[in-house]
């Protein structure tokens, strides 16, 4: 009925209509949908998946219902199905974010209107990867054989684990670098050195040091020598290759502070993508499936 939770439920075939119709509203595609009502259930703290959503929302023609937990009933012990459960007898469609993992798994099937997972925990993060391929494509014009590095912290990333599945998909080759405390065993990984002047797209993902100092056992300069975009790094990238970070960036930690806007970097380009993939996701939503 239009829920979006994991792009692994997606085929090949709806992934690509969703990117389509993000750029049918790039272009300028406009639709009337002010007679819905979506809810926004941001449990962690967001600015770019909130509020790209919001402005989706604004644009679309929705109204909105906006939630804060601490001025909710889950401080008097309602569980989150519950709180779900309460606003879908209001809305027609609700987009949540939330610190556990797969909290979608006793949602969809009984909440009777629409999930969009703004971000579960380390799993899943199906509209920042669906944002992230429509900048692949817009750049590339294709994902076969494309080679993509993914740096950083791999283990903790709900971006890297979405993004490896997908775009191995769709035939992408993607490497992977990263501290041995952030790698997953299951992976091989790479050198950085060695493969930048190999790929082309470079995807640094935020370190997470407010959870992992002790884990990694490494400074912040230590790290950005070692794992960080850096100037000499980035020489050796081939000249059309790419530059992306899901945000929020630590500058002159996972990239260089004088690369983030750079001529390769499509770190800012990726957040507009943002909006346009999600007023796509939200359409489908609303229209219970069908991309009109």
């Amino acid at each position: 009925m239009g829920s979006l939770v994991n792009l692994k439920d997606l085929s090949v075939e709806e992934i690509i209509e969703i990117l389509d119709i993000a750029e049918e509203f790039m272009a300028g595609k406009r639709v009337d949908l002010s007679d819905k009502l979506v809810a926004n259930l941001f449990f962690e703290p967001s600015t770019r998946t909130r509020y790209s959503f919001e402005a989706a929302e604004s644009r679309l023609g929705c109204q909105v219902l906006s939630f804060a937990k601490e001025a909710s009933s889950m401080l008097k012990g309602e569980s989150l199905y519950d709180t779900v459960m309460t606003f879908s007898q209001y809305v027609d469609t609700i987009i949540i974010r939330h610190d556990q993992d797969n909290f979608y798994e006793d949602l969809v099937g009984n909440i009777p209107v629409p999930i969009i997972n703004g971000g579960d925990g380390c799993g899943n993060h199906p509209t920042q990867s669906l944002l992230d391929l429509l900048t692949i494509r817009q750049e590339f014009g294709k994902f076969e054989g494309l080679k993509i590095l993914i740096v950083g912290d791999i283990v903790h990333s709900r971006v890297a684990h979405t993004n490896i599945e997908v775009m191995r998909r769709l035939g992408m080759d993607v490497f992977l670098s990263a501290p041995p405390a952030l790698q997953e065993n299951q992976e091989e990984f790479v050198d950085f050195d060695e493969m930048i002047s190999e790929v082309d797209i470079v995807m640094l993902l935020r370190v997470q040091f407010e959870r992992h100092r002790e884990k990694l056992n490494i400074s912040q300069e230590e790290y950005h020598k070692l794992y960080g975009l850096t100037v000499e790094r980035y020489e050796k990238m081939q000249d059309h290759a790419i530059i992306m970070h899901p945000a929020p960036v630590n500058r002159g930690l996972e990239i260089d502070d004088s690369l983030v806007e750079c001529e390769k970097s499509r770190i800012f380009k990726q957040m507009k993508n943002g909006m346009f993939i999600r007023m796509a996701v939200l359409y489908r939503a609303l229209t219970r499936g069908g991309l009109k």
